[in-house]
């Protein structure tokens, strides 16, 4: 039987549009029900310090009443630790966070911020949630992540994805090699192993290919999707397509 991928939807970027003109619509917390309903795994959302996307509103209602898991990505900062040990979210995911940003642009760096990253995922873990870094898909970084603590590790896909989107057969190929050899090493060290960032309709079949992953997070393609299509069928195709039924 032929294993499934389960999908995390970001919905960051319907906060994004809400937030574009300061008003109440669209609502985060309509597209994560209707997400979910659609057969989503889990609702992945980023509460940054400028609190751009989503904010705690979002999150608190979100855990509320959606049926499925919870995934709040954060920084590595007291504030966002107290959040999330407040609202104990299904899953954290640790991510690096610059104000600068568009969007995330790299892996979590365990291996210089060790004993910082140990200690929130000691506090988040006592509290019974799950904790995953992301991180990019080098060897010295997993095994840090390992050495952590953390339960799994995201795997940073967006060299990949960019490789992808500029026709790059030779590089999209090697970073996909890359990412490869690190679901098979992360695994090897005992992690579950997800991967998310740039993944669209057209690039993420492969990376779903890859045999020790088990969970993607996927928010923007998803999303400009359902602007288009709406949620329910974004949402579907993209079940649809990881698990190569489509």
């Amino acid at each position: 039987m032929a294993k499934r991928i389960r999908l995390g939807v970001n919905i960051d970027h319907v906060a994004t549009v809400r937030n574009a003109r300061r008003t109440f619509e669209p609502d985060p917390v309509h597209a994560a029900v209707i997400a979910d309903l659609a057969g989503a795994d889990q609702i992945t959302l980023h509460v940054r310090e400028d609190r751009r996307h989503v904010n705690e509103r979002d999150l608190k209602l979100i855990k509320e009443v959606i049926h499925s898991k919870v995934n709040l990505e954060m920084a590595v900062t007291e504030e966002m630790i107290n959040i999330a040990l407040s609202v104990k979210p299904h899953q954290v995911t640790l991510v690096p966070e610059k104000r600068e940003e568009i969007t995330t642009e790299g892996g979590l760096d365990v291996v210089s911020n060790f004993e910082k990253v140990k200690d929130a995922v000691k506090k988040l873990k006592e509290a019974g949630i799950v904790v995953n870094i992301f991180i990019d898909p080098e060897e010295e970084q997993i095994e840090a992540a390992a050495k952590v603590g953390a339960d799994a590790v995201e795997l940073h896909t967006g060299r990949y994805a960019e490789r992808f989107a500029e026709n790059n057969e030779e590089e999209t190929k090697r970073e996909l090699e890359r990412l490869k050899r690190a679901a098979a090493f992360a695994k090897a060290k005992g992690l579950r192993v997800y991967a998310g960032h740039g993944l669209t309709y057209k690039n993420v079949r492969a990376v779903a290919e890859i045999p020790e992953i088990e969970e993607l997070n996927i928010g923007h393609s998803i999303v400009a999707n359902a602007i288009l299509k709406g949620m329910k069928e974004a949402v579907q195709e993209m079940i649809k397509l990881i698990n190569g039924l489509a």
